[in-house]
């Protein structure tokens, strides 16, 4: 019998055709293998990434470009050896440019990438993933049901560096929200920040509104960050502190216009999740509205990629956490009481529910 052949880039060629088995003729081929590759290079790539950002090659090409090797390295104090393929290796994914023999920072980089950057990520790009450690176990995370060393083992020193990290990405998420939801046109809000990190919600509101207050609640370790942010910010004198897990801290009832959850729910499980959204709810003023900030899977947990990655990061890192699908969030919202629910995506892949407590 003869064995089939397959060929070399089996993407480029049809080798099981006619003239090499026979008839009936088959138009089958098999798959490329492009895709194992990807993931297996995604893990140098990520390095790649966290290298290029602790050596500060961004904030080097913007003072420089564009500019050859021999200037960056210098600048960078790396060999020319090591050098080169560190800069092709950031051109070959995407992260910067390169015409002829110069390198030079694109919109991208810019943007997302220098220190100054307008919706700087450097920052965020080394803590993102969580405890890298828990990554290598992932495996028997999988058979355990938990990781080895839950972000809760220490809550604060996981998540302070995180909150500052994410602060100008949830900012520009909250300031654009004003667009799809308008806060800024209900004058003087009231607003609880629950698990606000450094507080880029409570700095959106109030910066649209000058008549606005809002409490910020975060964990001990935590609010001290919201408390230095929101000072240099300017805004510090229109809130009231309130310190404390979230699941617990005394709140006054019926008292506020707006309740936000800003990226929260995704690391407290489902019966957290729907008790974070029922206190919510029990703040409230009639009329008040509720905003969930979070990374969300589609009901069928297959059309976005990034609810879905998201949610193993929260499984390899956290005891109960992991992202949940729309239908799952908005019949909690639903359940707790709350109408006119909407759902908004300000900026890339940050989806929020915004609903509104009855009269």
């Amino acid at each position: 019998m003869a064995t089939e052949r397959d060929a070399p880039y089996p993407e480029l060629k049809k080798t099981h055709t006619a003239a090499h088995v026979g008839t009936p003729w088959s138009d089958h081929k098999p798959p490329a293998s492009a895709p194992v590759w990807g993931v297996i290079q995604g893990y140098g790539n990520y390095w790649l990434l966290v290298s290029a950002v602790q050596l500060g090659v961004f904030d080097a090409l913007q003072r420089l470009q564009p500019c050859r090797l021999a200037a960056i390295c210098g600048e960078l104090g790396v060999p020319e050896r090591t050098g080169l393929f560190l800069m092709d290796g950031l051109v070959a994914i995407g992260m910067i440019e390169q015409y002829r023999d110069e390198y030079k920072l694109g919109d991208l980089a810019t943007r997302y990438l220098t220190t100054d950057g307008p919706a700087s990520m450097a920052d965020l790009i080394a803590v993102a993933p969580g405890p890298l450690e828990n990554w290598t176990d992932l495996a028997d995370t999988f058979r355990r049901g938990t990781p080895a060393t839950p972000i809760e083992d220490d809550a604060p020193g996981f998540y302070l560096p995180l909150v500052e990290a994410t602060f100008p990405t949830i900012l520009r998420a909250a300031t654009r929200a004003d667009l799809k939801i308008g806060y800024s046109r209900r004058r003087g809000t009231r607003l609880l920040d629950l698990g606000a990190g450094c507080g880029p919600w409570t700095a959106a509101v109030l910066q649209k509104d000058p008549a606005a207050t809002s409490t910020v609640n975060d964990l001990p370790g935590v609010i001290g960050a919201a408390e230095r942010t929101l000072g240099r910010l300017g805004v510090a004198d229109r809130v009231t502190w309130l310190p404390g897990d979230f699941h617990e801290v005394e709140i006054e009832p019926g008292a506020y216009d707006m309740v936000v959850l800003g990226h929260v729910i995704r690391t407290e499980g489902d019966d957290g999740a729907r008790h974070l959204i029922a206190r919510a709810f029990e703040a409230l003023k009639p009329e008040g509205r509720v905003v969930v900030a979070d990374y969300f899977r589609d009901n069928t947990r297959k059309f976005n990629p990034f609810g879905v990655l998201m949610g193993l990061t929260m499984v390899a890192a956290t005891r109960r956490g992991g992202t949940f699908t729309n239908e799952e969030v908005s019949e909690w919202i639903r359940d707790a009481g709350f109408r006119g629910i909407r759902l908004v995506e300000p900026i890339g892949f940050n989806q929020m529910y915004v609903a509104e407590k009855p009269r």
